[in-house]
């Protein structure tokens, strides 16, 4: 199976919030995930407070194979987790 870090659009209209989950490679984008692995906020004003993320268990999933899109991708290069491309 394989397996993608991909964010799920939650929120209201005009107020977007997002999971990022490990999902299906074949599961569409609001579809159940296999595991949440944290949030990501854009409207959040504070930096450091847009992402939070279960660093151990992104390390996991990112170590058994799994590849995060191009969105989440941007988000790890910012907070220094490093990944294979």
């Amino acid at each position: 199976m394989a397996v993608r870090i991909r964010m799920m659009r939650m929120g209201r209209k005009n107020r977007p919030f997002y999971r990022i989950g490990a999902f299906d490679a074949h599961e569409e984008r609001d579809g159940m995930a296999i595991e949440n692995l944290g949030t990501y906020d854009p409207m959040e004003s504070n930096s450091e407070k847009q992402v939070t993320l279960k660093r151990e268990r992104v390390d996991y999933w990112l170590s058994v194979g799994a590849k995060p899109t191009e969105t989440v991708a941007s988000i790890f290069k910012k907070l220094g987790i490093a990944f294979k491309k």
